[in-house]
């Protein structure tokens, strides 16, 4: 799927489609399966458990202020339920890519049985690793606005809004530069079987000289899957608020009801748009990891022989680790 020397960004980016291509039964399977079992269950929830009506205080401009922290509470409830249910499908999606992914590197193809037997030890330790980087960036983002928040509550003010927001700046800033530092940590983990601690600092020993690039390549990629599910996901939304009792204008004001119709139809487009994008998010992170072994430890020199004949046996996994 990728020379085996340093990559350019266009060869990675390649690597993931063609490995999407070429594989596509089961890339396309583990994706498409893992997106409908997790929009079926998002679907579900919203439309028998979660209430979105407390929301219209939001749209409402004579609500109180008791009535509009009611309605922020239960946004934010809803919106947590769904995320932490699409967490769980974006961690086992990444967790069965990678390992196809990796085994393309070498040219041996994976069935679906095979990526989940290699993936399975190591879902649970993948979970905690993201959900770990996410209190980080939770902690630092609460960190930065601690002081703003502090002086509006005490003083009030413009100047408590203005720090917040500063606050606010700060601690993304750092939360993004940590985030790729980071980011090679799920298949560290995943590749070489490591724990959440070590395969965060087996990240961090791989990006170190490269932020920037392996930042701008991760960008490169996330913009790209969005746009692709966004040409996907946005006509499945208007057909759904077409078909829904409100119409595209209840849908573009905020206040359209989310019938099951609604919720139905944008879930299709929703898992189309997964299906897609699961690949080619998980095969970049991948290939880089890959790529910054070859530029620091050539392991491309490993790879060669493990795809020659006398590696025909192996297992799969990226050697060296």
């Amino acid at each position: 799927m990728i020379p085996l020397r340093p990559l350019g960004v266009g060869e990675i980016l390649d690597g993931a489609v063609s490995t999407m291509r070429t594989y596509w039964r089961t890339v396309l399977g583990i994706s498409l399966t893992v997106a409908i079992l997790t929009e079926i269950v998002v679907v579900l929830l919203q439309g028998l458990v979660l209430d979105d009506t407390g929301s219209e205080a939001l749209n409402d401009p004579d609500a109180t202020l008791s009535e509009l922290g009611d309605a922020l509470a239960q946004t934010t409830i809803n919106s947590g339920v769904v995320f932490l249910i699409s967490l769980i499908g974006t961690v086992l999606a990444t967790a069965l890519l990678t390992t196809v992914t990796s085994r393309a590197v070498l040219g041996r193809p994976v069935t679906t049985g095979e990526a989940w037997r290699d993936a399975r030890p190591q879902v649970l330790k993948l979970f905690g690793l993201i959900v770990l980087l996410l209190l980080i960036v939770a902690g630092l983002l609460t960190a930065g606005m601690a002081p703003g928040l502090l002086v509006t509550a005490t003083a009030g003010g413009e100047a408590g809004v203005a720090l917040t927001a500063l606050g606010f700046l700060a601690g993304g800033v750092v939360a993004v530069w940590l985030m790729v530092r980071f980011s090679l940590a799920s298949p560290a983990l995943m590749l070489e079987k490591q724990g959440i601690k070590k395969a965060m600092g087996r990240s961090v020993k791989l990006v170190r000289g490269s932020w920037w690039r392996v930042f701008g390549i991760q960008l490169l990629a996330t913009v790209i899957a969005n746009v692709v599910a966004s040409i996907i996901v946005i006509p499945f939304a208007f057909l759904a608020a077409t078909l829904g009792g409100d119409g595209v204008g209840g849908f573009l004001e905020g206040t359209g009801d989310l019938g099951w119709t609604f919720l139905v139809v944008s879930g299709i487009g929703s898992v189309i748009g997964s299906m897609i994008t699961f690949p080619i998010t998980a095969g970049v992170t991948v290939l880089l990891y890959i790529d910054q072994r070859i530029r620091r430890e050539a392991l491309d020199l490993e790879l060669a022989r493990a795809a020659g004949p006398q590696g025909a046996s192996g297992s799969g996994a990226v050697p060296g680790s």
